[in-house]
């Protein structure tokens, strides 16, 4: 299935930030009306069992495990309840984040494309069929760090769900087939440092590792 390679053709990454309440909570923000949407570039993924590198510059790099959807049909200015029709799967994945450039650049009104994009900002899991995943609005997804567990959430926890979120994302970009929707983090984003490894995994379903480099 070429969709399967994803990494290899899709266009870009849509993000999506604060989409969880605990995980709003902790970052001190307000909760969001509408979705938080950033992206990071191609360059930014990393598959399976391959390495994260830390950004020039960085002291502060955090994890954030979120759920993947990969976009399988061209679609723009989608209605909420034809957004499924364009889901071709999923994949487990982390949005990396250099903390600290992103405050600093926050401090200053400065934009923060840095501290979410840089390369090996996305790594991600083996892709999942969407047939294989009949009702991801109510999955577990977890990340451990050195065996040791620091996030757990389930996305039916979402503040917008994934429909809401293909419907908004395509009222301003085009979403084309092999682009990727990250969904948002649940609580429990935290630093990790170089040699560590980062597991992920959505329930018992699929899981990926990671090692900083």
């Amino acid at each position: 299935m070429r969709l399967a390679r994803f990494t290899e053709f899709g266009k870009k990454i849509i993000c999506v930030g604060l989409n969880y309440k605990l995980h709003v909570k902790e970052m001190k923000n307000s909760l969001p009306t509408t979705p938080i949407v950033f992206l990071k570039p191609p360059t930014a993924y990393v598959i399976n069992e391959g390495s994260i590198r830390i950004p020039k510059n960085c002291q502060e790099l955090h994890h954030e495990v979120e759920l993947g959807v990969v976009i399988g049909r061209k679609g723009s200015s989608v209605n909420e309840n034809e957004a499924e029709d364009l889901i071709g799967g999923y994949v487990i994945a982390l949005d990396m984040t250099a903390r600290d450039l992103q405050s600093k650049a926050k401090s200053s009104g400065k934009p923060w494309s840095i501290a979410k994009g840089f390369d090996t900002s996305c790594p991600v899991g083996n892709f999942i069929p969407k047939e294989a995943l009949p009702n991801a609005n109510s999955l577990d997804i977890w990340c451990k760090v050195n065996g040791q567990l620091k996030q757990k959430g389930n996305t039916s926890d979402m503040i917008f769900t994934i429909p809401h979120l293909i419907s908004y994302i395509s009222q301003y970009f085009t979403l084309e087939i092999g682009d990727l929707i990250l969904t948002g983090t649940p609580d429990g984003v935290g630093p990790v440092n170089s040699n560590d490894i980062i597991e992920i995994g959505i329930g018992d379903i699929s899981k990926a590792s990671f090692k900083i480099e």
